[in-house]
């Protein structure tokens, strides 16, 4: 296996296929010359899978040129230490094994204007900074390959030779991207072209669509190019003017009349008058909804994908509890264990007591500086390669010594110095600059300061730099050491300082070039002494989440690490050693700066500068100096293969130790294997190659010993990855895709005691076929975190136990942090990192294997530059994986979709790991650290805080998410009676409740009928006022005496009479905006002996979509004749209207703007309290239109019982900011005014969309006591006002008036609303006790209103997890999955309430959920249907108790809701019971056996991020879809899928199946301020909801 991954083809084949690769990157071939000279060349070599042929060759190109060539190719450059021939083969098989199974995933919607920006133009031009430009992968590494690299793929190309080029592409058209309604046909087109390999009979409706879809092509290609997108109309604007929100009420796809109610469910009995959109196809679903073919056809593409078997399988379980226990991961019965037996430590070679070892590393440079000051200690290189100085070792010691005085002496004043021995001093030097940063650290050793090397800040934000900051802080860095140029470089404010960067402590900047130094004076030495427990340098270490910890190392640790590490290498005096890596820290530092000068070593450093430009550079250095050493990282072998072609005269015969400083990442092994393949011809002998381990904590841990003899072959071993996955050494013999090849890091350390134990828990030792974490115990390691007491404990004072429970050695282990074990002959091997581990339900996968099978899946290099990034994110109390690439620039969405599909298959295959998230980013805008690598922990928080901004999310919950609650199963329901008995044996009282009684105690109170009440006004006080009309100024537009109401009415009676020649008992649909004019309408027609329906009138500006609704209402109610105002009357006839609807159908139109001046002879006076007073017609929530009948007895009754609660009589005035055409907002509008004789102050809502204010200011001006509104109205002023408080104070706005301000609504109370508006408002006298809430519904409109007297309103709160069980569980403010529910008003007089079970319609006690049973002299008398089907009539409106008290009619309110008896008193002195409505039956969702409140997700939903304004939810054929609402840029429309996904999962135990991102105002709300969920639902399934994104979780 080794053998075939390090050489799959014969030398010559190699050799040959390289030149081919150039000549076509130089243009000397075609790409389809080159396709067919490779496929002869390797055909011999690569085995033909079944069934395969002609899927494993490269998709065809043009003839690129070669500049064009030479930028794509190096562009795409791929991390190669993630690089694996074995591994991209084992992937692509997999991949082409998933091609035969292959179900088609709905690819995301985006918008276009979306796809335009993300486009190619919209990135950073690669190459602008040379530091930030480059990266190569996920782990904090350096940075890849630059730009003007040539040749860059030949060695990366590798994997297309080996297997299918790109397996299951499916072919989908760039309509896709397209959004409006035209594109729905291709649309269509397109997703049936993902599923019609696995659904044959879709087959038919893919050919019928072709030619559109063709049509589509050519105006989509041309299309995309423009930015200007020309946006159709919204849906509707809102009901009466210029808010974006649009009404629902009338919406375009409520077209159809008022279904009936049949068992408890509103189901459609009319045939729904559909209409068509653009070329739109229309389909029927399983429940009879019309739909359009694009957004069902992905649905239905999900739902066949969901149906697919998961991994692992969930069983089926279920628990009748609510306490919704998270499924507990059981152990697979599969899983291998380790059978080895127990590790013993592994104790490295003596460390030889040499005679001339320096006793410490100042000594050593006293020596050398005294004995050899002319020999060469270092050269630098400039960015030609040519030396730019070289630093002797006179040199460096006398600056040292200079630096050093200085530092002491030139800092402060002499009797305060800044700096005295042991205290920590900043080093901070660019990569380029090692000959300044080796003086300064040596200036610091001899100084006795601690030297703290850091990387150069390059901007005040750079990625990490605050966690540097920090460590700087806490070790109390007040000083910076840095060179002339870097000072010159730093970021500099207007004044010339330099800034203190974030986070940072305030710092001297200190230049340390000789000439800025003070000569010390001749008697001035520094103290040389031995090596001793000081202190002597601290390394920064970049942890997994992101915080930057400092490793202090102790002179004595320094001294013996640089003694092993020469024993071990075999230095010798004046050596020359080439060095790639970063001088400032890691295996640079310990070989390039501190062990070099112990032995007098000649270090040549070659910056990274230099590699970008010249990759060969290191190489050439070694010929050229004939160097026995080289430090490197497998990047710069891999750089050196692809430019290797261009440099003839080059030897590496005299290096003996090629020391590669990542060798024990086990993704390493390629690279040196192609490097040896390659360079073995130029005089590399295969013994010289040395991968080591290191650490920052535990300094070297094992180094592979360059020997002489060649025969004895390093140690290999290729592993099973499922194995790796549960901690177990498994030798993979069955050549399984899923494996890992490793290489032995050599053995440990001179002088060191290695340990394998367990990662987590108890330090217990591994057993020898098991993983676990290195431990080492010497003298050369770090001694502490400096400044954290607790973390050194846990890492640097181990004490490994053996299962006996014996002490391994009496002596502390350090753990490295590197996962392995220790393998035949004391070989040490490492598969991973501590760092880079994930554990998903118990077994552990490692990032870095992740990248590599992510990397390997497209040999297209669809990754710009090979970045990527993984880690894990806790979602349900497990870890999830998350990956997050940026994209190369020129990449499609189809590229984006067809590469994140396959990525997602082969991390499953190969690792048995479902991903969570896949993020595609643009170019360059990942974080990155200092060196150009991804800053991985600041992704990951860009990633939790949705900062991201990716161009391309692929969620996966289903496959990773498998320890979801279990689902609950209904048991069989229990008798009524059982439930009855079972209450009165438990001491429960059966949850009744009911109002005061209706006495009759007024004069109007003998009066039967509201017109007879109206004429004794006009009789008794004429010129009393009842109604007063605001502008939107706050001034008085108009008023109506009881006089002049009465003389109005009777005109419009007489109108009716002669002009409309009406008879008793017809409809009369009033089509008024909100004021005067329709009041005086209502009681003509109760004058006339006529029926009014109130409607709101079409608005202007959107005719096509609310005229439709008038129409709707018209016809239903079979409406005899319309009357309205002149204006309207004239909107009625314009071209639009008559466009939109069918004018001929009217029944006549009246306008009562010119009145008859004579009145109607005879009033009719009604002779049965029973008839019909009025038809209150309305749209619920769920879109149904209803029209409920109202006897004049319940009209009599209904505002009886409101002038009881609100204490209303002539006297008083209430204010009004309610729309008057359905509900308890009509009758406070129209009806009780004249019934109670108070005066009402009418302010019509859609006036406070030009002043938010305009309700407020009435109610301060006018003194009102009690005053009515919307949720809308309050969340207008809530947001509207919010800033304007004291503008609003100083006008002298004053609330303290306010007794009672009551929201008028259908729906549970918006505690969060009225929260907000009450201590918005509280600095305005506004008393928070005075805002409450009414509750009203179709089958009776006023249930509970809190009044002006009675106890406040109460809040209980209850246990989510026990509602979504129909059951109540109260608990404490704050506690885990608790909901505060406000209890919603007094209940009325004259109405009693019972709680009933909906399915077995037997009561239920006190504290349980059921449906609101209601018995009241104001219920409706039925829905009106001019259909003549009256099956809801007696189930809705006479429903009768299936036990305990069967005689009482009841309505049935469609709400679920619970009685609590409180320790308040009400007037009567009795304890008080509390309504709590939770929710309407209709709205609430069953999923996975539970039922759900849509307002509970929302909420949830909308804390999760700052831009989502608002959200709906809706069920769609068992699917959860989110709707939300962006407030910013359409970039931020994807960094809400994830968040969104994960609130929900985490807060609900539920997956999301679509997320879609929309503008503001696209939900639709009604007048009352509530959600239209429903026509949500159909706007998105006929694709009219244009949304920015649409996101279907996989």
């Amino acid at each position: 296996m080794a053998e075939r991954e390090a050489s799959p083809f014969p030398l010559d084949v190699r050799a040959r296929l390289a030149e081919l690769e150039l000549e076509l990157s130089e243009g000397d071939i075609t790409q389809k010359g080159y396709e067919k000279k490779r496929s002869k060349l390797i055909r011999a070599y690569v085995p033909h899978p079944g069934g395969m042929e002609g899927l494993s060759h490269r998709p065809f190109f043009p003839p690129p040129s070669a500049a064009r060539f030479h930028r794509r190719r190096s562009s795409g450059t791929r991390d190669e230490r993630y690089r694996s021939d074995v591994h991209s083969e084992a992937v692509q098989a997999v991949l082409a094994r998933h091609v035969e199974s292959k179900v088609a995933v709905p690819m995301p919607s985006k918008r276009r204007s979306l796809v335009v920006q993300t486009s190619m133009d919209a990135y950073t031009p690669p190459g602008l900074s040379p530091l930030c430009s480059d990266s190569s992968s996920g782990s904090e590494e350096e940075a890849g390959l630059g730009d003007d690299m040539p040749g860059m793929e030949h060695w990366m190309t590798r994997p297309a030779l080996l297997g299918p080029a790109h397996l299951g592409s499916t072919s989908s058209s760039s309509s896709s991207t397209q959004s409006g309604g035209s594109g729905n046909a291709g649309r269509l087109a397109d997703s049936l072209a993902h599923t019609h390999l696995s659904h044959p009979h879709l087959a038919h409706a893919h050919l019928t669509h072709t030619h559109l879809t063709q049509s589509h092509h050519v105006s989509a290609h041309h299309a995309i190019g423009h930015l200007s997108l020309k946006r159709k109309p919204a849906l509707g604007v809102a009901e009466n003017g210029g808010s974006l929100r649009r009404s629902c009420e009338f919406g375009s796809d409520m077209l159809w009349p008022p279904p009936l109610e049949s068992d408890e469910r509103h189901i459609g009995t009319i045939a729904r008058n559909t209409q068509r959109y653009g070329n739109a196809e229309r389909m029927e679903t399983g429940d009879g909804v019309p739909v359009s073919s694009r957004v069902s056809a992905k649905i239905q593409q999900l739902v066949n994908t969901l149906k697919m078997p998961r991994r692992p399988p969930l069983r089926e379980f279920f628990v009748d509890d609510f306490e919704e226990l998270l499924e507990v991961q059981q152990p697979d019965p599969k899983q291998r264990r380790p059978e080895g037996a127990e590790m013993l430590a592994v104790r490295g070679e003596a460390l030889g007591v040499v005679t001339n070892w320096p006793p410490s590393l100042e000594a050593a440079l006293q020596r050398w500086g005294t004995i050899s000051p002319k020999a060469p200690c270092l050269t630098s290189l400039d960015t030609t390669g040519k030396p730019l100085y070289v630093l002797t070792y006179g040199k460096l010691w006398s600056r040292s010594v200079k630096l050093a005085f200085n530092i002491l002496h030139k800092l402060g004043s002499k009797q305060e110095p800044m700096v005295r021995p042991g205290d920590r001093v900043a080093l901070v030097f660019p990569n380029n600059d090692p000959v300044a940063f080796m003086v300064a650290f040596y200036g610091c050793l001899l100084a006795e300061v601690v030297p703290v090397p850091i990387e150069v800040p390059l901007t005040r934000k750079d990625a990490g730099s605050q966690q540097i900051g920090f460590l700087l802080g806490s070790c109390g860095v007040t000083v910076a050491l840095t060179s002339d140029a870097c000072h010159k470089g730093l970021p500099k404010s207007a004044t010339g300082e330099i800034p203190q960067f974030r986070g940072w402590p305030k710092l001297l900047w200190f230049v340390t070039e000789s000439k800025h130094l003070s000569k010390p004076p001749r008697d001035w030495f520094p103290h040389i002494k031995d090596a001793n427990s000081d202190t002597a340098y601290i390394e920064y270490k970049t942890c997994k989440d992101g915080s930057v910890l400092g490793v202090t190392v102790m002179r004595i640790a320094l001294l013996t690490h640089c003694q092993a590490l020469t024993q071990s290498c075999g230095y010798t005096e004046a050596e020359t050693i080439v060095n790639v890596l970063d001088f400032k820290k890691d295996v640079g530092l310990w070989h390039g700066i501190l062990t070099s000068v112990m032995n007098m070593m000649h270090v040549i450093s070659v910056p990274y500068s230099l590699m970008k430009v010249n990759p060969l550079s290191w190489i050439q250095k070694v010929y050229h100096f004939k160097a026995k050493v080289a430090c490197v990282k497998s990047r710069d072998m891999h750089w050196a293969l692809v430019a290797h072609r261009e440099q003839k005269d080059i030897s590496l015969s005299s290096l003996r130790m090629l020391l590669v400083a990542d060798g024990s990442n086990p993704w390493s092994i390629s690279s040196c294997d192609a490097f040896l393949n390659v360079f073995q011809s130029k005089g590399l002998r295969s013994e010289v190659i040395c991968p080591c381990a290191s650490s920052p904590e535990a300094l070297t841990v094992a180094i592979r010993r360059p020997v002489e003899d060649s025969s004895q072959p390093p140690g290999r071993g290729v592993l099973s990855m499922q194995g790796l996955s549960y901690s177990v050494v498994r030798v993979d013999t069955e050549e399984h895709l899923s494996v890992l090849t490793v290489q032995d890091v050599g053995t440990v350390m001179p002088g060191a005691l290695v340990c394998v134990v367990k990662p987590d828990g108890v330090p217990l030792l591994c057993k020898t076929d098991e993983i676990g974490e290195l431990c080492v115990c010497s003298v050369a390691t770090g001694t502490s975190y400096y400044g954290l007491t607790g973390m050194t404990k846990n890492t640097f004072e181990v004490f490994p136990v053996a299962s006996g429970g014996g002490l391994v050695s009496e002596y502390a282990f350090v753990r490295t942090g590197l996962l392995g074990f220790v393998g035949p002959g004391g070989l040490v091997f490492i598969s991973g990192k501590m760092d880079g581990l994930i554990v998903v339900s118990g077994r552990r996968h490692n990032a870095d294997d992740i990248i590599a099978t992510a990397l390997a899946v497209e040999p297209m290099k669809f990754i710009y530059r090979g970045r990527i990034a993984v880690f894990s994110v806790t979602v349900l109390r497990d870890e999830r994986i998350v990956v997050v690439a940026e994209q190369r620039p020129d990449s499609t969405e189809e590229d984006s979709f067809q590469w994140m599909s396959r990525v997602l298959q082969a991390i499953d295959s190969i690792h048995g790991v479902g991903v969570f998230c896949l993020g595609l980013v643009p170019a360059n805008t990942l974080p990155k650290t200092p060196l150009g690598g991804l800053h991985l922990s600041e992704t990951k928080q860009l990633y939790l805080e949705g900062g991201l901004h990716p161009c391309n999310v692929l969620m996966c919950p289903h496959t990773c998410v498998t320890n979801l609650p279990k689902p609950r199963q209904k048991q069989p329901e229990i008798g009524p009676a059982s439930v009855m008995v079972g209450n009165l044996v438990s001491g429960k009282r059966i949850a009744m409740a009911s109002g005061r009684d209706l006495g009759q105690t007024d004069d109007n109170d003998q009066f039967l009928f509201l017109s007879e009440v109206l004429q004794w006004r006009s009789q008794t006080t004429p010129e009393h006022i009842l109604y007063t009309l605001l502008s939107s100024r706050g001034a008085v537009s108009s008023s109506l005496t009881c006089l002049q109401l009465h003389k109005r009415a009777e005109r419009v009676a007489a109108l009716l009479l002669e002009r409309g020649g009406l008879q008793e008992g017809d409809h009369i649909a009033l089509v008024y905006p909100p004021g005067i004019d329709l009041i005086a309408a209502f009681y003509g027609c109760l004058y006339a002996g006529c029926v009014p329906i109130t409607v709101r009138p079409p608005h202007p500006q959107n005719i096509s979509t609310t005229l439709p609704t008038v129409k709707m209402i018209v016809e239903v109610s079979r409406s005899a004749c319309v009357m309205t105002t002149a204006v309207i009357c004239k909107l009625l006839r314009s071209k639009e209207a008559v466009a939109t609807v069918d004018i001929r159908n009217w029944p006549p139109v009246l306008d009562t703007d010119d009145l008859p001046k004579k009145k109607s002879p005879v009033l009719y006076k009604p002779c049965n309290p029973d008839a019909l007073a009025y038809l209150d017609f309305s749209v619920s929530t769920t879109g149904m239109l209803a029209g409920v009948q109202m006897s004049h007895n319940a009209v009599g009754a209904f505002c009886r019982s409101v002038k009881l609660q609100c204490e209303l009589y002539p006297s008083r005035e209430v204010a009004i900011c309610l729309d008057p055409y359905c509900g308890l907002g009509f009758v406070l509008w129209c009806l009780c005014s004249v019934y109670s004789g108070h005066q009402s102050i009418l302010i019509p809502p859609v006036e406070l969309e030009s002043n938010p204010a305009l309700w407020l200011l009435a109610v301060s001006q006018l003194r009102v006591r009690d005053t009515f509104c919307s949720y809308s109205v309050m969340e207008l002023c809530t947001k509207g006002l919010g800033l304007q408080t004291e503008a609003l104070k100083a006008r002298g706005l004053d609330l303290s008036r306010v007794r009672a301000c009551v929201v008028v609504a259908e729906e549970r109370p918006r505690m969060s609303l009225t929260h907000s508006f009450s201590k918005l408002f509280k600095d305005l006298g506004l008393h928070p006790r005075s805002v409450s809430t009414a509750f009203g519904c179709r089958v009776n409109l006023a249930i509970c209103l809190q009044g002006t007297s009675g106890p406040d309103p109460t809040t209980v709160y209850v246990d989510m997890r026990a509602l979504r069980h129909d059951r109540v569980r109260l608990v404490e403010r704050g506690s885990p999955h608790s909901l505060p529910l406000m209890e919603s008003g007094k209940i009325l007089p004259g109405v009693r309430i019972i709680i009933a079970n909906p399915e077995t319609k037997g009561p239920l006690g006190d504290s349980h959920l059921g449906e609101i049973w209601v018995h009241s002299a104001h219920n409706g008398s039925g829905y009106y249907s001019g259909y003549g089907e009256e099956v809801l009539q007696s189930d809705h409106f006479t429903s009768r108790l299936s036990f305990g008290d069967t005689s009482t009619v009841w309505a049935r309110t469609g709400y679920l809701g619970f009685l609590r008896r409180t320790e308040l008193t009400d007037a009567s002195g009795e304890r008080h019971d509390a309504l709590y409505v939770v929710g309407a039956l209709e709205e609430a969702m069953e999923l996975r056996g539970m039922r759900y409140h849509p307002i509970d997700i929302e909420t949830s939903v909308i804390r999760t991020h700052q831009s989502i304004m608002e959200c709906a939810v809706f069920p769609w054929t068992n699917l959860l879809v989110v709707v939300v609402e962006l407030e910013g840029s359409e970039q931020e429309a994807l960094d809400l899928v994830p968040m969104v996904t994960k609130a929900v999962l985490e807060e609900h135990y539920l997956i999301v199946g679509v997320v879609v991102v929309t503008d503001i105002g696209v939900i639709p709300i009604n007048s009352r301020g509530e959600k239209q969920r429903m026509h949500l639902r159909d706007g998105f399934l006929q694709d009219q909801l244009d949304p920015i994104y649409v996101a279907y979780n996989m």
